[in-house]
């Protein structure tokens, strides 16, 4: 827990205020027994009426003060409460931005929407009750029972005797409670997953008729989630029937002993009324007691899984005497013996991989699914750290630049083009934020995508559907490439980018990248567009397998004449072998 206090040291003021009106409450709501056993004993039992109206309009102008005190604590408690959560939830949106793709596969991503939410709302209302009620129901119960004692010792000791115990049962189920709802947590990850994957896969599976499926699978993880929660909360509900039990019970001795004391030892029945009053105030400061434990155990289990995210440590944090970030690269790439493997494997992806792309050059990688073309591209740009061996841009170590330097100055179109809600406009300045209306037209027309935004209702101000759902794979793949040209990138990196486009125009595309002064590279299965490339690189289950231009590799390489085969024929093949 104490996330939530490093959290809440910004508002001490104000949970302070919100302190001291519920210590108000609290302080009326002890002393009004006192005053009733005042009015019993002195105005009622010596039918003394201006006595019992003079304290009766004490009673009524203390409880009104501690209504207004109410009001006061509620407005300082929700703006405490609130604002805590704001604060948390920007913290973690900063901190999960700032995670490598290693820290990634350690927390899938529909948790991490569990803990933005469900988890922040638990700790938010935790706060909230614990300004508003949650130190007033064990400060009443410490209260009632000193008060007891100063109105009748003897009557008093039967509730020191069972409070003890009670606490000690509390203190345990608050235990058990917090595992039980971490496992509640965890549940609900799972269902939030299914879910996560139903919708974004929704065309899917209604084209494969999966629907009914797909309807049992969400159903078995909402049953867990629903069993689970239930036998949480039984245990939780077990809490308040047990205190109420014992403190009745307690009760009902009070009340037969103090009908022995009145007659015999001296007791009046005022203090036998405010002894009872201060059991019934214990009693009732039980039953929210058990409602406020569950929802401490929750908030618990809520911050424990809110600091494995804060305490996750960045392997790639920019090294002390790293170059400043105003340093501009020309764009050579240099790969020397790197190996790679991803987090918790022990299979390498990359192996004893070397190579040289120089500042202007272009650069094609061929190779099977799974021989690491797209792992190569992450380690560029320093979404992952090698594992062995180094990297160099411009000669230097990318370690010793600043990440946020170095993609600043790398333009990267993924496999899978993914757009986000918003105008055309929009999309293509997502790669420059300060971005002119002008540049962004003159990347549209360089990605080969310009004409086609001209023939959209409002053009650049087209607003385009959630993941650029209503453009096709081929648009939303040119889009992706403007925003990575708009940046006017110094090394330029297309991951299979073009697959969904034409011959002829990805041939005009390619032609056009050649008008930016930057180094790309070039992830491709088509031997067309690997043909334009300065070099190809074949690789083969993480290993160089051969390198050079398309006309040598014809010549030298009969893996790369397969490929062409393949795409071609074999009479093309001949073809072309006659003209190297």
């Amino acid at each position: 827990m104490r996330i939530m206090f490093k959290f809440l040291k910004s508002y001490r003021a104000s949970a302070s205020v919100a302190l001291v009106f519920m210590l108000v409450e609290l302080f009326v709501e002890l002393w009004q027994p006192l005053i009733i056993a005042k009015i019993i004993d002195e105005g009622i039992m010596n039918s003394d009426i201006p006595f019992i109206f003079k304290w009766g309009a004490v009673m009524l102008g203390i409880s009104l003060f501690a209504f207004f005190g109410g009001i006061i604590n509620s407005f300082f408690a929700a703006h405490v409460s609130q604002s805590f959560a704001f604060d948390i939830r920007n913290s973690l949106y900063e901190k999960i931005q700032s995670f490598t793709y290693a820290n990634f596969t350690r927390f899938p991503t529909s948790s991490l929407i569990t803990r933005m939410t469900n988890d922040v709302t638990q700790l938010q209302n935790t706060v909230f009750m614990g300004l508003r009620i949650m130190m007033r129901a064990p400060l009443l119960i410490l209260g009632s029972t000193i008060m007891a004692f100063t109105v009748n010792a003897k009557l008093a000791l039967i509730l020191t005797a069972v409070i003890p115990f009670l606490t000690l049962f509390l203190a345990w189920i608050m235990k058990k409670g917090g595992s039980l709802f971490q496992s509640v947590q965890v549940k609900l990850d799972g269902v939030n997953s299914v879910m996560r994957e139903n919708l974004t896969g929704i065309r899917l599976i209604k084209a494969f008729l999966r629907r009914n499926y797909e309807g049992k699978r969400f159903s078995r993880a909402n049953l867990t989630l629903k069993d689970e929660t239930v036998y949480a909360l039984r245990v939780m509900e077990t809490v308040n029937p047990f205190l109420l039990f014992f403190m009745n019970i307690c009760v009902l001795v009070i009340l037969w002993l103090g009908s022995e004391l009145v007659p015999t030892n001296g007791a009046e029945i005022g203090e036998v009324v405010a002894i009872v009053n201060y059991a019934a105030r214990i009693t009732s400061a039980f039953s929210p007691l058990s409602f406020i434990i569950a929802a401490f155990s929750r908030a618990r289990a809520s911050a424990g899984r809110m600091a494995e995210v804060f305490e996750t440590a960045n392997e790639m944090e920019d090294a002390e005497g790293s170059i400043h970030s105003n340093r501009e690269i020309c764009g050579d790439v240099e790969f020397m013996g790197v190996y790679f493997e991803y987090p918790d494997t022990d299979r390498p992806i990359l192996q004893d991989l070397s190579f040289r792309v120089k500042a202007g050059e272009t650069i094609a990688i061929l190779g099977a699914t799974g021989s690491g073309k797209s792992t190569l591209f992450q380690l560029i740009p320093r979404l992952y750290g090698t594992t062995d061996g180094n990297i160099l841009i411009d000669g230097h170590d990318i370690r010793s630049y600043k990440q946020e330097s170095l993609r600043k100055q790398i333009g990267f179109v993924p496999q899978e083009a993914l757009l986000f809600t918003g105008t055309v406009k929009e999309n293509i300045a997502w790669g420059k934020q300060d971005a002119s209306l002008e540049e962004i037209i003159k990347a549209a027309k360089a990605a080969q995508i310009h004409q086609t935004i001209m023939k959209l209702p409002k053009q650049y101000e087209a607003v385009l559907g959630q993941k650029g759902v209503n453009l096709s794979g081929g648009q939303k793949q040119r889009l992706s490439i403007a925003r990575a040209l708009v940046r006017n990138p110094k090394i330029l990196m297309l991951d299979d980018s073009t697959s969904a486009l034409d011959l002829k125009t990805e041939a005009i595309l390619l032609k056009s990248l050649k008008e930016y002064k930057c180094t790309t590279l070039v992830i491709t299965q088509k031997i067309s567009t690997a043909a334009e490339a300065d070099s190809i690189l074949l690789l083969e289950d993480g290993r160089l397998l051969t390198e050079g231009s398309h006309d040598s590799l014809l010549k030298n390489s009969q893996l790369y004449r397969q490929i062409f085969e393949s795409q071609f024929g074999e009479e093309e093949l001949e073809h072309a072998q006659r003209s190297v």
